[in-house]
C-alpha cells in the first residue's frame, strides 16, 4: 500500500468514474477516455441526476464541473470529502480562475483541470492518485484526518479507531472517547492492521504516513 507500488490496471474494470458536466461533448470525450482505461463511467449533466446516481453506487473518482449551469459545485465536493471515504475528486473549470483553484484545493480536490483537457495528464493523475490506499488530509486544529479508499474495507468504527491511532492516541484514550473499552479497542486496531496488511503499530503507521 505504500507509495512505492506500481499501478494496477487491471483493477480499472472494477472502478467507477462519474462524470458530471453539462457539456454533453465533455462527457462523452472524458467517457470515451476513462473507458479507453478500462474504468467503468456513469455520466451526470445536472445536480439532481449525480445525487441519485452517487447514492445508488458510491464512484471511485468524481470528475466534476465548478458549474452545472449556474449551480455551484463547491459545496458539492466538500460534501464527498466530509465522508471521508477517500473519493478522489477532480475538478473542471471552463476558464482559469485561480480563485475557484485555490478554494477547490482547500475544499480537498485532488487537481483542477481547464478546458481543454490534456489528456494524458489528467489520465496520469488519476492514476497516481489511485496508487494510493490510504492518505492524510492537511492538518486541521492540530489534527489529521485519514481517507480510506475502498470504503468498504474499513467499517465506520474501525475508520474511527485508525483515525485515533494516527493522532496518537492510547487504547485507553481512543476508547474514553468513542465510549468503549480499551479492550475493544486493541480488537479493532487488530482488525485495521490485518486489513491494511500492517505487522505492527510502527507499521501501520508507516503505511499511512507513506501512502
Amino acid at each position: 500500500m505504500n507509495s512505492e507500488i506500481s499501478y494496477r490496471p487491471f483493477l480499472n474494470r472494477d472502478r467507477l468514474v462519474h462524470i458530471v458536466d453539462s457539456d454533453q461533448p465533455t462527457c462523452e470525450a472524458l467517457d470515451v477516455l476513462f473507458r479507453l482505461e478500462g474504468f467503468q463511467t456513469v455520466m451526470s449533466r445536472n445536480s439532481d441526476d449525480f445525487i441519485a446516481r452517487f447514492s445508488q453506487r458510491r464512484p471511485d473518482v468524481v470528475i466534476l464541473n465548478f458549474l452545472l449551469g449556474n449551480e455551484d459545485m463547491l459545496p458539492a465536493l466538500r460534501r464527498i470529502k466530509d465522508m471521508r471515504a477517500g473519493i478522489p475528486v477532480f475538478m473542471l473549470a471552463d476558464d482559469a480562475d485561480v480563485d475557484g483553484t485555490v478554494e477547490a484545493m482547500r475544499g480537498g480536490a485532488s487537481d483542477v483541470f481547464v478546458k481543454p483537457v490534456d489528456s494524458e495528464r489528467f489520465v496520469r493523475a488519476v492514476r497516481d492518485t489511485l496508487r494510493r490506499d490510504v492518505h492524510m488530509t492537511a492538518l486541521n486544529g492540530g489534527q489529521r484526518q485519514v481517507e480510506i479508499r475502498g470504503f468498504t474495507q474499513l467499517t465506520p468504527r474501525e475508520r474511527e479507531v485508525l483515525q485515533l491511532i494516527t493522532n496518537g492516541q492510547s487504547n485507553k484514550e481512543a476508547g474514553r472517547e468513542l465510549g468503549i473499552s480499551p479492550r475493544t479497542i486493541e480488537v479493532h486496531r487488530a482488525r485495521v492492521m490485518e486489513k491494511l496488511g500492517a505487522r505492527n503499530t510502527a507499521d501501520l503507521m508507516r503505511i499511512v504516513l507513506t501512502s
